[in-house]
């Protein structure tokens, strides 16, 4: 039914009600319905993408000249290979040779916070600048003193925009959580939430015997030796998630790439920058997947962030947390058919990673804040239509 119409039969039902008390709840039900629809714009789809753990600094400037070597990088490859593949410089060219898909497209195409040389200001509002504690934020829109910085809360009591939209008719069934941490499962409470999450070294699920590409990629779930307890390589994650959208045609998708993360805590700069270009090209491939389905085509928008920054020299760059400077800063990019073209922000007011849940359900015409007075606001110049 076309907005007008509806309007029309609510204001009609409105002055033909008996009481006023049913006229005022017409009345009422179809602001609700054109406040719903003035929110709603091409949007149908959305994915919220965060590669963990990556610093602003690499994002808008790229490889750290002062990490490009084994002494301070603790890297493996040699400083004469690692430049051949990601310096130039110029830091415009050195950042699209690390991450091409974010800077040829989305930054040019949609819009990217975060760049503190141009005065753009992103940062957490949590008080760990930690994993969990970053990711509730960014999911509920506020910040929990109760989450400590060990990453081993539990079950969390906060309800995340993901449940709250799987609690709706119109996406129950449609939200998916992926990626390669097991504490996913505690962030977006599980057992609670119902959503669908694929995130340790468990198999994804098959419905009957599995195809070749399934066997094969069980197997390597089963054979590969993990980095970190329980939790798989980014590629693993890549190949499940996009079997999932071809198949059960998600609305609403959460993905985690944590290589980032890992190899930095290990002390490899040279894996840091490889796990960020691989995680590039896999949002490219998400990207152009989507874009080819007439499901996703022009009505799909991607948020793409990081759970927390890093500290910055020769040793605090490896870890994040309140004792490394610099771990609150962070960075959002935007690409999608309700987001302005604007490109790399300058001089822009300062955003917080608690703004992307009520961003999320603004993009897909809902009222997130309605619910949660809590959250905070969404990014108003990313919806701007």
């Amino acid at each position: 039914m076309k907005l007008e119409a509806a309007l029309t039969m609510i204001v009609r039902s409105g002055r033909g009600a008996r009481s006023p008390a049913c006229r005022a709840a017409a009345l009422l039900g179809g602001a609700l319905l054109l406040a719903t629809s003035a929110m709603a714009g091409e949007t149908r789809n959305v994915v919220l993408i965060v590669l963990d753990g990556v610093r602003w600094q690499e994002v808008f400037s790229g490889a750290d000249p002062l990490l490009l070597n084994e002494e301070v990088g603790g890297s493996w490859e040699t400083e004469k290979k690692l430049k051949a593949r990601y310096w130039n410089d110029d830091p415009n060219t050195r950042r699209r040779l690390l991450l091409p898909f974010l800077w040829e497209v989305v930054a040019r195409q949609g819009q990217i916070y975060g760049n503190q040389a141009l005065g753009s200001v992103a940062r957490v509002t949590n008080a760990q600048d930690t994993s969990y504690a970053g990711y509730n934020e960014m999911s509920v829109g506020f910040p929990d003193p109760t989450i400590d910085d060990t990453n081993e809360h539990g079950p969390n009591a906060n309800v995340s925009v993901f449940e709250w939209l799987n609690g709706r008719t119109e996406f129950a069934g449609q939200v998916a959580i992926f990626g390669n941490w097991p504490t996913y499962k505690d962030i977006f409470n599980a057992p609670r939430s119902h959503l669908y999450i694929q995130a340790d070294a468990t198999p994804p699920p098959t419905a009957g015997k599995p195809t070749p590409r399934q066997a094969l990629l069980r197997r390597l779930y089963e054979t590969t030796t993990l980095l970190d307890v329980g939790a798989v390589p980014d590629s693993f994650t890549q190949v499940a998630l996009l079997d999932y959208v071809g198949s059960a045609h998600p609305r609403v998708l959460f993905v985690g790439y944590g290589d980032t993360d890992d190899w930095a805590h290990s002390g490899r700069y040279d894996n840091v920058l490889a796990s960020a270009h691989h995680a590039d090209a896999f949002i490219r491939e998400l990207w152009q997947t989507m874009q080819a389905m007439s499901k996703y085509r022009g009505k799909t928008t991607f948020i793409i962030t990081t759970d927390h920054g890093r500290g910055s020299g020769p040793v605090d760059w490896k870890e994040h947390g309140v004792e490394q400077k610099g771990s609150e800063n962070v960075w959002i990019a935007v690409l999608g058919p309700d987001t302005p073209a604007l490109g790399e922000r300058r001089n822009a007011a300062p955003v917080t990673q608690a703004q992307i849940a009520a961003t999320i359900a603004a993009l897909l015409g809902r009222d997130y804040r309605a619910a949660e007075p809590r959250a905070a606001p969404p990014l108003a110049e990313v919806l701007a239509r």
